[in-house]
């Protein structure tokens, strides 16, 4: 853009001689665009193909060398003086730990719970399964609630700070159901047959009560640290300094590295503490770990960069949409038509936000930002915002309606990750764990995916970034669309082979005599056929999810962070609820007790039919990957204005 001239650095024109410059998105020409945008100083420092449309949004190009942000701020809410001696590597490390521990208890509820139900509360393992499904799925779904208020009110440290007290407290309380017989039904005659049987005695109405109020204190507590752990830890890093994105870039990877260290965690140390020392210890070294973790996240406090938060973001989309309703009938082309909408100067109206640049999509909501002349009648120093929006305003609740479809097409991805949770468990009860000496347990089988994960997240920057590099000349080797696309391919690949292995398992079981012995394993046929499974699923999770947190963080408005990473979380509860959803509406499907047809999820795994549910996903899978191409390919990266070409002075 050309540089302003001094006359208008020194004295910047009043808010209604800046719209009338815009008269409307159908004829904005460029001379006025580059006059709105000295009034926009913006906050990343990269560009991305000027917002053109790329395959699987791959266009890039380089930042430019420097870029104004926002400031980050101390826990009083004051400039940093000295940013050398915050932030940065050594506190994002303060916050990985803190996610490591929340994910070992997470993922060792996830794993030792359905277990937990069906052998010490007697219920039956479906029952039990969709109970843990729900667990997981509102510990994700209400994320959202953890991130408005850390975007609105509290801010992310003090989100994480009350939510991850929450989540211990919950621990606690799972620890002291597992200890007190009194919470247990009684386990007198309640053997394997038994237990097979339904005859074990059921548990008390007010002792599941106590269980699931325990049970969802945990996945609210873990609801509100979700979507802010992630984004409090990229906040850690200067947006302004030259070598911004690809500290980023690093430091998601590093972040779902942490995550899959407590997933190993709970997959062995805690399956084997269970083992070996009961349900109590095993829910106390969750708890345990989660008191540390909380610890020494406090201990890093003085380190910690902060944002602002930026007031209520759900009030600033209603005002939007209230807005853009009311002048619904209005049109840029009317007679009283001023202009859109903006506050003069360098700071947007936004607090915590840079000033977005005006795009055309959704050319609807434009008229909340659509100024008609009385609307600053009387001096007013600002518009009532329930008729008046800024181009920030209304641009935030763009991005966020551009950001939807994106982890929208990751539920599939959710859903298949849940089934294998559950699924792929009563399969390895069918099969020999054994391998030489090692014997493997197996709630011990998930941990593949997550040796899976870390070794790809190990190689990443020696294999598979230079490579790709060479192929599409991305500088971090494809884009984080590309990535996520990548990970949906392989994920239907996972449960195309699960398919075919289930084939292969259940008529080997027919043909053995094992078909009602579907709790007895077979020795002829090995467990570690699973892996092939749990590692292409494994994969698909670090090329997908964390290239989806980074995208998210990255492209949500500077106020809604928190926001947009709970997308993330969402979309992996809605997959949650989906396979619970899905597996009963298959179950009520293909069961027919009058013609003596058994239900494709039986609980005889040998009688069922686990493998035309595996290619159901796949076909799923398949479509849901189809439209992820389709709207890549129409997403826009934002465009953000360099503060160089604004002409804006800084100071």
């Amino acid at each position: 853009m050309a540089p302003a001239s001094a006359m208008e650095l020194e004295a910047p024109p009043p808010v209604a001689a800046v719209a009338k410059e815009i008269k409307s998105p159908e004829v904005l020409s460029s001379p006025q665009r580059k006059k709105l945008g000295a009034h926009f100083l913006e906050s990343d420092e990269r560009r991305f193909s000027g917002g053109a449309r790329t395959p699987l949004g791959g266009g890039y190009e380089p930042p430019p060398p420097s870029a104004a942000g926002t400031t980050p701020v101390n826990l009083r809410g004051e400039p940093i003086a000295d940013l050398s001696r915050t932030g940065g590597w050594v506190a994002a490390f303060f916050i990985f730990g803190n996610e490591m521990a929340e994910r070992m208890a997470y993922f060792g509820l996830s794993v030792n719970m359905v277990v937990f139900m069906f052998k010490v509360m007697h219920r039956p393992f479906t029952t039990s399964a969709n109970a843990v499904n729900n667990f997981l799925g509102i510990s994700q779904a209400s994320s959202v609630l953890g991130g408005f208020l850390a975007d609105a009110y509290l801010g992310r440290y003090w989100t994480i700070a009350i939510f991850t007290t929450m989540y211990l407290l919950g621990l606690v309380a799972l620890t002291v159901s597992a200890s007190v017989p009194a919470l247990v039904p009684s386990q007198e005659g309640c053997d394997k047959l038994a237990m097979l049987l339904g005859a074990c005695a059921p548990a008390e109405p007010w002792q599941m009560a106590y269980l699931h109020t325990a049970l969802y204190v945990t996945a609210f507590g873990a609801a509100g640290i979700r979507p802010c752990v992630s984004s409090f830890g990229a906040d850690q890093f200067d947006e302004r300094s030259p070598g911004y994105k690809r500290r980023l870039d690093r430091f998601f990877n590093l972040f779902y590295l942490a995550v899959t260290l407590g997933a190993i965690a709970a997959f062995t140390a805690v399956v084997y503490i269970q083992m070996h020392r009961g349900w109590a210890a095993a829910f106390g070294t969750l708890a345990l770990a989660m008191g540390t973790s909380n610890a020494l996240f406090f201990v890093g406090t003085p380190l910690y960069r902060h944002r602002v938060p930026g007031g209520s973001p759900l009030t600033r989309v209603a005002q939007v949409l209230v807005a853009a309703f009311r002048k619904r009938h209005a049109a840029f082309d009317s007679g009283g038509f001023v202009g859109l909408y903006e506050v003069a100067g360098a700071k947007s109206a936004v607090r915590g936000s840079a000033k977005i640049d005006h795009t055309d999509d959704f050319r609807w909501l434009d008229k909340a930002a659509l100024q008609l002349e009385g609307d600053l009648a009387g001096g007013e120093a600002a518009p009532d915002p329930w008729r008046l929006c800024t181009v920030t305003q209304v641009e935030e609740v763009k991005i966020l309606l551009r950001l939807l479809p994106v982890p929208a097409c990751t539920v599939m991805l959710s859903v298949v990750l849940t089934e294998f949770l559950t699924l792929s468990v009563q399969q390895a009860y069918t099969l020999n764990t054994r391998v030489a000496a090692l014997h493997l347990p197996v709630t011990c089988m998930p941990v593949f995916p997550c040796l899976a994960i870390f070794l790809v997240l190990a190689l990443y920057y020696q294999t598979f970034a230079p490579l790709a590099r060479r192929l599409t000349g991305h500088p971090h080797g494809a884009s984080q669309l590309q990535r996520v696309g990548l990970g949906l391919v392989f994920s239907i690949l996972s449960v195309a082979w699960a398919g075919l292995f289930e084939r292969y398992r259940r008529g080997y079981a027919v043909r053995h005599g094992y078909l009602a012995l579907f709790l007895s394993p077979m020795p002829g046929l090995s467990a570690y056929w699973l892996l092939i499974q749990y590692c292409l699923i494994g994969v698909a999770e670090v090329f997908c999810l964390v290239a989806l947190l980074e995208f998210l963080y990255q492209e949500a408005p500077d106020a809604m962070r928190s926001v947009g990473s709970a997308y993330a979380a969402v979309a992996g509860g809605l997959g949650c609820f989906l396979a619970s959803a899905l597996n009963t509406a298959v179950d009520a499907a293909t069961r027919d007790d009058r013609a003596g047809r058994p239900s494709w999820l039986a609980q005889n795994i040998n009688v069922g039919r686990f493998d035309y549910l595996y290619w159901l996903l796949a076909v799923l899978s398949t479509i849901n990957l189809l439209v992820f191409v389709y709207v890549a390919k129409r997403y826009k990266y934002r465009v953000r204005i360099d503060a160089q070409d604004t002409g804006v002075n800084k100071h």
